[in-house]
């Protein structure tokens, strides 16, 4: 039963009414409302915002590395360390390690380009900053609904945006309500800032509807996985930062690692991967165990106990992939439009900046008495920004690194290095990942060793720590626009990449009855990374968001 049946069953649903409706509890959208409501205070008004979170609570669904920049939390809130952000552990030392096989390279740190260096940065669990900005935000009067996914965009009779509903709760397996059924909300607004992060469900059909990325470049992302580990004492030291390249990827593939030092003797390893690599049997998954066996990273994680573990897409394109940022109504902030800085592998100052301006665009707008407008100051401002200048300087670097890691490598320290970022010449793509995949017939299968349990892990025992979890009665949120293509193409000319490009074991082939081949998915798995919705070479898959709540609890994650 679809949607539009159920409203005509149950409806009409009931609506909320504020002057904003920000969807997503990350950086971004916690700045937005936190900017928003500071506005109003300084100005004597008032302002009504409400932030929606899929996740079950603010940082259940937060995965990043992570270093972070403070700059941007600094212009949000400059008494935070009064405030006790959990920004605890300032970079102590940085190393940069080129690896082979079973050695490494150490790049000078007089070498490394600014961009590579974090001092006056600190080594995070982003899912706690999250929830620290939640708690601000809320102390400012900003109601935040985690646990409701925004499943649908609701637009003025002029086509303008006008809030966001959400998904229906209570609807089972075959589409029909059950007894528990609910129908979803109504969230009206004046204004709706959509920051829900890379590959955003709703944040992808703007972009369609409104042709957003008519003038970007296409976008490029990477599958960041990472672990949380306890390691032994001895081995501890707060505020390492470790960066590699090279080994276990060939010189083709884009990629590299982060293993941080954080407090409590725990480290966060991690490894990225490019989603516009070539060979379809190359496993982003594998090829992050595989690179925990390198004596280099051994030595921190052996005697350790893993703790948790999480997968996320994340857009690398940067400055010339990002779409147009406003439409009729609303805006795309943080990930959600595109900001990541790659070449720093930080993000989260980027998504709190965004935030910021386009709050002061929304409260200006407000104030004024409009709504449903374009935000066109948002954009303006975000052109005069330091955030566009850093992101200027590192137009480059997606593309000189998708030429191979030498050429990349030289032509980056060139740019970064020797040039500051400040160069004449720019560098274009015009390919999306899922086009790169090429027929498994030009490759040879890669033999990934078995997991020891030990230091390196399977997928499954590696879901479980991730506190994934989904209603099992309800419609799968992994949804396949043709159910033959997955076996008739996917199978035939890729060997079934669906497998390997998860990091969660959502998608396996199996033989049916009469051995025949099909795709089983396994959607309770899935951690919402979106890696599926992205690298399907025939674009087939398409991710929605299930009932709010589902997915991953990331903790310290």
């Amino acid at each position: 039963m679809s949607s539009i049946n159920l409203l005509e069953q149950f409806g009409p649903r009931e609506s909320m009414e504020y002057d904003v409706v920000i969807v997503g509890g990350g950086p971004a959208g916690l700045s937005a409302a936190i900017q928003l409501k500071q506005l109003a205070l300084a100005n004597s008004s008032e302002i009504t915002v409400c932030v929606l979170e899929k996740g079950s609570e603010i940082g259940a669904h937060i995965l990043s590395g992570a270093v972070m920049d403070p700059r941007a939390l600094t212009e949000l809130l400059r008494d935070w360390k009064e405030r006790g952000a959990p920004l605890n552990v300032d970079v102590k030392e940085d190393r940069f390690l080129f690896l082979s096989e079973k050695g490494s390279t150490r790049t000078p740190n007089w070498a490394l380009p600014k961009n590579f260096k974090n001092h006056g940065n600190y080594v995070v669990s982003l899912g706690n900053v999250a929830r620290w900005l939640g708690e601000q935000a809320e102390a400012l009067g900003v109601e935040i609904f985690p646990g409701f996914a925004a499943a649908d965009v609701l637009y003025s009779d002029d086509g303008s945006v006008c809030g966001v509903a959400t998904g229906n709760l209570g609807v089972g397996k075959d589409g029909k309500p059950t007894e528990s059924f609910q129908l979803g909300m109504e969230l009206r607004a004046k204004y709706t800032l959509f920051a829900e992060g890379c590959r955003g469900n709703l944040g992808r059909q703007l972009i369609a509807k409104f042709k957003l990325d008519a003038d970007s470049e296409p976008q490029t992302y990477g599958i960041g996985i990472k672990e949380l580990w306890e390691v032994d004492p001895s081995k501890h030291q707060p505020g390492l930062v470790i960066h590699t390249a090279g080994w276990p990827l060939d010189t083709k593939t884009y990629g590299g690692s982060f293993l941080y030092h954080l407090d409590n003797n725990q480290v966060v390893v991690g490894f990225v991967v490019g989603l516009a690599y070539q060979n379809p049997y190359l496993s982003p998954f594998e090829e992050f165990q595989r690179y925990k066996t390198h004596p280099e990273i051994r030595k921190h994680l052996e005697g350790g106990k893993r703790l948790s573990y999480g997968a996320r897409a994340l857009t690398a394109g940067g400055l010339l992939s990002l779409p147009k940022t406003v439409f009729p109504g609303g805006a795309l902030i943080g990930d959600d439009a595109g900001f990541l800085n790659a070449s720093r592998i930080k993000g989260s100052h980027a998504a709190i900046k965004t935030g910021m301006l386009a709050a002061e665009a929304v409260f200006d707008a407000v104030r004024a008495g409009r709504q449903g407008d374009e935000l066109s100051a948002y954009p303006v401002a975000f052109k005069n920004s330091w955030l566009h200048e850093e992101l200027h300087k590192a137009r480059n670097f997606k593309q000189w690194m998708a030429k191979g890691l030498y050429l990349g490598t030289l032509m980056v320290g060139v740019e970064q290095k020797l040039l500051g970022g400040s160069v004449p010449w720019t560098l274009h793509h015009k390919h999306r990942d899922h086009e790169m995949t090429k027929p498994a017939s030009e490759f040879t299968p890669i033999e990934y060793p078995k997991p020891d349990g030990k230091l390196t892990f399977d997928r499954l025992s590696s879901v479980f720590i991730s506190n994934t979890n989904h209603e099992e009665n309800q419609p799968a949120h992994l949804t396949l626009k043709d159910p033959t293509v997955p076996v008739d193409v996917n199978l035939h000319i890729y060997a079934g990449p669906e497998g390997r490009f998860c990091p969660a074991g959502v998608y396996e082939f199996v033989k049916t009855d009469d051995g025949l081949d099909r795709l089983q998915v396994n959607a309770q798995n899935c951690v919402h990374c979106k890696t599926c919705d992205i690298k399907d070479p025939t674009q087939n898959i398409v991710w929605v968001p299930p009932e709010g709540g589902g997915g991953p609890n990331y903790p310290n994650m």
